[in-house]
C-alpha cells in the first residue's frame, strides 16, 4: 500500500492506520507525481491511494496504471473535485476506486481492500456525483409533453452524454458494456424524439430533465 499526498500529516496518519490493519503491508509515500512514480517503479505496491489535488488531469492515474497493470489506483477527492466531470473522467482513465476525502478511517481501509480485491470501489457519497435524477426516490425521470419517462440509468447515461462522454467511457464509469450503453442512448433518443446525442442533451435542458448545477459546474 502506497500514498501520493502533499500534506505530511496526511502520509503519516495513513501510515499508520496501514500498519496497524491486519493483511495490509505500508510501502511509502510521495508528495508528488515524479516522486510517486519513483515510488512504485520501485516498490511495486499493490494498490495506491492519490490525492485528487495532484493528479487533476489524471495523467498520474494513467501512468502508474499503464506501467502496472496489477496496481489498483484508490482516489481521494477533494472538494474542489467532487463533481460529475471529475469523477467520471478519473473512472474513465481506468481509476478502480474513488473516496471522499472526509471519509473516516474504516471506510478507507474498505475501499482499499476492494479496490485490491475486486477492483471496483465508489464512496456511496461520491454516487450522486455520477449522476441522480432530478425526481425525487431515484424513480423514472419524467419528460415533458406525454414523453415517455426515463429510467434512472437512462438518466445517468443521459447526464455522462451531457458532459461529454462517449459510449466506452460511460461504459467504464457505470461498470456495463458498451453494447448495454448502446441500447440505453437508443432508449433515450426514443424517449426523448431526438434526432442524435446532441439533440437529446438540447431537448432535456429544454425540458427540465437535466438541469445545470452552478456550484457542480462553476464555470
Amino acid at each position: 500500500m502506497a500514498l501520493v499526498d502533499s500534506v505530511p500529516l496526511v502520509r503519516e496518519g495513513l501510515s499508520a492506520l496501514v500498519m496497524r490493519t491486519r493483511g495490509l503491508r505500508w510501502v511509502g509515500a510521495a508528495g508528488s507525481p515524479h516522486a510517486a512514480l519513483q515510488l512504485c517503479e520501485r516498490f511495486r505496491p499493490h494498490a495506491v491511494i492519490i490525492d485528487s489535488g495532484l493528479d487533476p488531469r489524471w495523467h498520474l492515474s494513467r501512468m502508474l496504471i499503464g506501467n502496472d497493470s496489477d496496481l489498483g489506483v484508490l482516489l481521494m477527492i477533494r472538494e474542489a473535485q467532487r463533481n460529475t466531470q471529475y469523477i467520471a473522467g478519473a473512472i474513465a482513465a481506468g481509476v478502480h476506486g474513488v473516496i471522499s476525502r472526509r471519509s473516516e478511517p474504516p471506510q478507507l481501509i474498505q475501499a482499499i481492500q476492494r479496490v485490491h480485491a475486486e477492483r471496483r470501489y465508489i464512496d456511496p457519497t461520491l454516487a450522486p456525483a455520477l449522476g441522480t435524477p432530478k425526481g425525487k426516490g431515484g424513480g423514472p425521470v419524467m419528460p415533458t409533453h406525454g414523453q415517455q419517462p426515463l429510467s434512472r440509468r437512462e438518466y445517468q447515461v443521459l447526464q455522462l452524454i451531457a458532459d461529454g462522454l462517449e459510449n466506452q467511457a460511460i461504459a467504464k464509469v457505470l461498470y456495463v458494456s458498451v453494447e448495454t450503453v448502446r441500447t440505453h442512448v437508443k432508449s433515450i433518443l426514443r424517449k426523448l424524439s431526438a434526432r442524435d446525442r446532441t439533440h437529446a442533451v438540447a431537448v432535456a435542458f429544454r425540458s427540465g430533465v437535466l438541469t445545470v448545477n452552478q456550484e457542480e459546474h462553476p464555470y
